[in-house]
């Protein structure tokens, strides 16, 4: 099974067919060949269900009640301990991960997906919690935070902002129950290699809960579904976004100045990807703490010096959530879907993806990873992606662009061109702060370099449980990875959105199933994590 996926998957490329149409250029080739997958693609996974008129994504209602649960079932711990987390990843309770009970060290196979799979007990993980910390947020805190907010806004308003919010705040209590389970049931080899994710809680929790078969099937669907995230959302979209910035900039012209951009990007990423993890978490807990002063400061500057405004952003960040103008498509609903889409594919709450990450923590407590996980959606949508917002509808307070005319994910500037995605973020800052557009490219460009970093290891490891490990599997990974960074410069927007959108969202599908039956072995790693640190 694992060579045919293999055989499968290296022939996905080849719908592209540059030979087509020679008289245009080579990215609208490449694009006019992968825009009917794209859409394809976002009508399977975003396929709706009547909602008070309107048509609602059958993943999104998954999603959000999913999180409403866990928020509920958990007791608000997304809010009650959030002290807690910030203690945790700050080292305070690092004490009692010495005086851990030890396992004696036993190297053993485990009976499941993977024959050369084995575990040695005597080891607790490659990275501290900063470090997986840092690594996960920069595979969310990317240009969902900068590009999709902007797409969110024109599409839905200021509105959409609110739902953006809550979804960040219920996301935390989502991802507290999947890094708990992603570090509960992780692989450590007899070299203290990690493997972990929903690959592994899905296949192993299931099967603990008498549902083997239901596990590997999960297990092994959320693997594919990470492999094609891993080259959408954390790739193709980071790179075209970063590629339109610069292009942008620099009033660069050609027809393959895009692909020429990304193929760039890709032997710079291909650099930091040779080294594994640890090199990746050494690049990102130096990258993201740089790329967060630096676009916080210039979106804070923005914010106090037009704080006479924020007040009316504000109301209509509320008021807009529920009473939107009459030019934005389908109403109160439409916002909603908006706000809700936009956060999942910022955070990835529910997505299972940061599972990964966090899997790679020296820790012997699970639950202790839950509450650092919980940290994320927090810094990711609650703060990053409202401040963004801020930011644009204070820009758009005379009327910069149109709410809810777009077009092929462009809307409809004052002028009468059409901008789209990071551009209108970067017309915002520009105009608040005369050169904050150039600052704002070198935030972008870092943005998308290090979600591109952290999504390689994602990828690479949902891979290695389709196909085994080795130099050779894992260099065919990394190689088809890269192509698609060069691949996501040359489309446009409105595909690569399509499809890193559903890419991103299929994830919850078998993630959030596992999530719901096995969220009682969560609460009982929870209860003993808090008695050992004295918080009840």
């Amino acid at each position: 099974m694992g060579k045919s996926l293999l055989y499968t998957t290296l022939s996905f490329p080849t719908f592209i067919n540059l030979a087509s149409s020679p008289d245009k250029g080579l990215d609208e080739k490449i694009n006019e060949t992968f825009m009917p997958f794209a859409v394809w693609w976002e009508n399977l996974v975003l396929a709706e269900i009547p909602f008070f008129g309107h048509g609602i994504p059958i993943v999104l209602i998954i999603l959000i009640l999913g999180a409403l649960f866990f928020t509920l079932y958990f007791g608000f711990v997304n809010i009650r301990h959030f002290p807690t987390a910030i203690q945790v990843v700050r080292g305070k309770y690092d004490e009692l991960e010495k005086s851990a009970p030890k396992l004696k060290p036993h190297v053993y196979e485990i009976d499941g997906d993977l024959v050369d799979t084995i575990k040695d007990e005597g080891l607790t993980g490659e990275v501290n919690h900063f470090q997986a910390l840092a690594t996960a947020v920069s595979g969310t805190v990317g240009l969902g935070n900068i590009a999709m907010v902007a797409v969110a806004i024109s599409i839905g308003g200021p509105g959409a902002t609110f739902w953006m919010i809550l979804a960040g705040l219920l996301g935390m209590s989502s991802k507290f129950v999947e890094c708990t389970l992603g570090v509960k049931h992780r692989d450590i080899d007899k070299n203290g290699n990690v493997f972990g994710g929903p690959m592994y809680y899905l296949s192993r929790g299931l099967k603990q809960r008498g549902f083997s078969r239901l596990g590997k099937f999960l297990a092994t669907l959320f693997a594919i579904l990470c492999v094609g995230a891993s080259f959408g959302g954390g790739n193709a979209f980071q790179s075209n976004q970063a590629a339109a910035q610069i292009i942008e900039r620099f009033g660069l012209t050609g027809e393959a100045t895009g692909s020429i951009i990304g193929l760039v990007f890709a032997i710079l990423a291909g650099i930091v990807i040779i080294g594994g993890i640890k090199r990746i978490a050494k690049v990102t807990e130096k990258v993201v703490p740089f790329m967060a002063i630096l676009y916080v400061g210039a979106a804070l500057f923005i914010i106090f010096s037009k704080i006479e405004w924020v007040d009316d952003a504000l109301a209509l960040i509320v008021s807009e959530a529920f009473t939107p103008t009459a030019t934005i498509s389908g109403g109160f609903v439409g916002v909603m879907i908006q706000g809700f889409r936009r956060a999942a594919f910022s955070n990835e709450a529910g997505a299972g993806s940061a599972a990964i990450a966090h899997s790679a923590v020296n820790t012997s407590f699970p639950a202790s990873e839950g509450l650092v996980g919980l940290l994320e959606p927090f810094i990711d949508t609650v703060l990053v992606c409202t401040m963004t917002a801020i930011v644009i509808i204070l820009f758009n307070m005379d009327g910069a662009f149109v709410y809810g005319n777009v077009v092929d994910g462009q809307a409809l500037m004052g002028d009468g061109s059409r901008l789209g995605g990071v551009n209108i973020t970067s017309l915002a800052f520009e105009n608040s702060i005369n050169g904050s557009s150039w600052i704002l490219m070198v935030a972008v460009c870092l943005f998308a370099f290090s979600t591109i970093l952290s999504w390689s290891y994602y990828g690479l490891q949902a891979w290695k449980y389709l196909f085994g490990r080795g130099k050779v599997i894992d260099l065919t990974y990394k190689i088809i990875f890269l192509l698609f960074t060069v691949l996501g410069s040359a489309i446009t927007l409105d595909a690569v959105i399509k499809f890193s959108d559903a890419m991103i969202l299929a994830l919850v599908f078998p993630n959030m199933i596992g999530l719901l039956i096995l969220f009682p072995s969560v609460n009982k790693e929870f209860k003993i994590y808090l008695s050992l640190i004295g918080k009840r």
